[in-house]
């Protein structure tokens, strides 16, 4: 029987400093050749569009398929449905916003352990959604941040993140008026607006004093986030998946200016297991567009954590088992 795992009952079920953990953990089934991870499969349809990803874990045993559709006007909805690799059994299936949120956040924590810095520090953020909230908590788990400072082009939007991230993580976060006041002079930097334009809404010459920004908002080949400064100016530059380099606009304009040379690229798998170093001094850029490994290690863990939990509904035989037919059978 498939469990079903709606929002509710994932709430609080895994913190951040756990999620940072766990992504560690499945980046080096990565690096060791362990895992399976497909592109995003994109179908644009009359109102909106809908994306798939795949991805396999052998050293965990699970495999998952993530798909998220928008819908004009509406908003996204987001799915994981959570397979074991032995059998192909399907498990479970995830309401997945928080898990997106989560592992986005998380993504950025586990470079930032890899970077360290003096404390306190000084955090900037642009955007003020559900991403751009779990960033600052990412950030604020690795570092101890004495203060952060938010942007987002709706006054009103700004003001309610500073207010609860504020009160969430006891650190004074305060609304600014435009992104360049939010992330000049910050140690460490996060850009996770929902922009859908070729105009980067950051600058790289803004970042006088930025030793990391991760650059998380823009996840399509047409749109850009942060501008070629941002990277040609980098000692180096990290992605969450090599897929990244084709599905960012932001990477891609970086390639085709010359600001982006091999010799200054990296996964985060390799950052992890040591295979590539982390300059000791530059700024390095962390760019993330997110894969369906990242969404099935925590879909795996909830399920594991959950799945004893009595009341939570289930459905029964869901992907019944269409088996080969033997030799010499009708």
């Amino acid at each position: 029987m498939a469990l079903m795992l709606g929002d509710q009952a994932l709430r609080d079920a895994i913190g951040m400093d756990e999620a940072i953990d766990l992504l560690e953990r499945t980046f080096t089934h990565d690096a060791a050749g362990k895992t399976s991870i497909s592109p995003k499969f994109v179908t644009d349809f009359e109102g909106g569009a809908m994306r798939i990803l795949f991805a396999s874990d052998a050293a965990s045993g699970y495999c998952a398929i993530k798909a998220y559709h928008s819908i004009l006007g509406v908003g996204t909805r987001y799915v994981v449905s959570l397979y074991r690799m032995s059998d192909g059994e399907l498990l479970a299936v995830l309401d997945a916003q928080r898990i997106t949120d989560l592992r986005t956040g998380a993504a950025s924590g586990v470079i930032a352990r890899r970077i360290p810095l003096p404390a306190p520090l000084s955090v900037g953020i642009i955007g003020s959604g559900h991403q751009a909230c779990t960033q600052l908590e990412s950030l604020a788990t690795v570092y101890r941040v004495k203060s952060a400072a938010v942007y987002s082009p709706t006054p009103a939007h700004r003001s309610a993140y500073a207010r609860a991230m504020s009160e969430r993580l006891r650190i004074p976060v305060t609304a600014v008026d435009s992104a360049e006041a939010a992330v000049q002079g910050r140690e460490v930097v996060a850009a996770a607006s929902s922009s859908r334009s070729r105009e980067p809404v950051l600058h790289g010459a803004w970042l006088d004093r930025c030793r990391l920004l991760c650059a998380v908002g823009n996840t399509r080949a047409q749109f850009a986030e942060v501008d070629v400064g941002c990277f040609r100016d980098a000692a180096l530059t990290v992605v969450d998946t090599p897929h990244a380099f084709e599905e960012a606009g932001e990477l891609r304009q970086a390639i085709a200016g010359g600001a982006l040379p091999e010799a200054r690229r990296a996964t985060l798998a390799q950052i992890v297991i040591g295979a590539v170093s982390v300059p000791p001094e530059g700024r390095i850029v962390f760019k993330s567009v997110g894969s369906a490994l990242q969404d099935l290690a925590l879909a795996a863990r909830y399920y594991e954590l959950l799945r004893a939990r009595e009341g939570l509904p289930s459905a029964p035989d869901v992907g019944s088992l269409k088996r080969p037919v033997s030799v010499g059978g009708t």
